[in-house]
């Protein structure tokens, strides 16, 4: 019997795939120094962002999905 495929764990945690199989995340930014970073920026990183197709699928790959 083979083994099981697992996936990478840190990508699990960062990385969402949607129903429709594109990849989803959180953009990058919003840790620490905000107080030099404008409001306008701030209230952007908020949201998620969907990746580009050629960096989706190398995700994909990591997810085993």
């Amino acid at each position: 019997m083979k083994q099981k495929l697992k996936s990478k764990r840190g990508a699990v945690k960062r990385f969402k795939v949607t129903g429709t199989g594109k990849v989803k995340a959180m953009k990058m930014g919003r840790r620490h120094i905000l107080t030099s970073k404008t409001q306008k920026l701030k209230r952007q990183m908020r949201q998620g962002m969907i990746l580009k197709p050629c960096d989706a699928k190398n995700i994909k790959l990591l997810l085993l999905k």
